[in-house]
């Protein structure tokens, strides 16, 4: 199945994939489009593998140095909140979004596969305790993941836009929420 080309930047959206006839094959296929998001340095950045987020499409360590913490906010006296606010900060080029932290470690998506991802997501132990639905409405209504939309200073935002996203995810679950096979994780 050939599906229409899109230019960088863009998604392709649910009806797109309308012409594959197997169920499990169009959830396959809708997963791998969503994973374009969901891959980018954008959001990767945000799901390091480790205590130290990372910055730029690069992945570079961040600077200053900071960590983790505790709530995935930093530590007292270094939040992540401390330079980083509600919204981006156009003078000093600092990005900022309500509720700025990083993903619990559960949710770590530096250098995962995109079926580790799909499966991650499915596992309420390591997306955050949520179901497919508040899946769904995380990905198309969170102010945060919006973030990656618009992230200010000439940073490169993720493919498509948050709307986009949300439906790709959200047909991914309506065609059963297969996961591509792949066994490196």
């Amino acid at each position: 199945m050939v599906l229409r080309p899109v230019a960088p930047g863009e998604l392709r959206s649910p009806a797109d994939f309308q012409s594959i006839v197997d169920r499990g094959a169009r959830s396959r296929a809708l997963f791998a489009e969503a994973g374009g998001v969901l891959q980018h340095p954008r959001c990767v950045n945000c799901h390091p593998n480790g205590d130290v987020p990372h910055q730029g499409m690069q992945h570079t360590l961040h600077d200053p140095p900071v960590v983790r913490g505790p709530e995935n906010d930093g530590v007292p006296g270094n939040e992540c909140t401390t330079c980083h606010q509600n919204h981006n900060q156009q003078l000093t080029r600092v990005p900022g979004a309500p509720k700025w932290h990083l993903a619990p470690i559960e949710m770590a998506w530096a250098g995962k596969s995109l079926g580790y991802l799909c499966r991650q997501l499915q596992d309420p132990l390591r997306n955050g305790g949520r179901t497919l639905a508040q899946i769904v409405d995380h990905s198309t209504n969170d102010e945060l993941v919006a973030w990656g939309w618009s992230p200010g200073h000439e940073r490169e935002a993720v493919p498509g836009t948050q709307k986009q996203f949300g439906a790709l995810i959200a047909a991914w679950v309506e065609t059963g929420a297969q996961c591509p096979a792949e066994d490196k994780e």
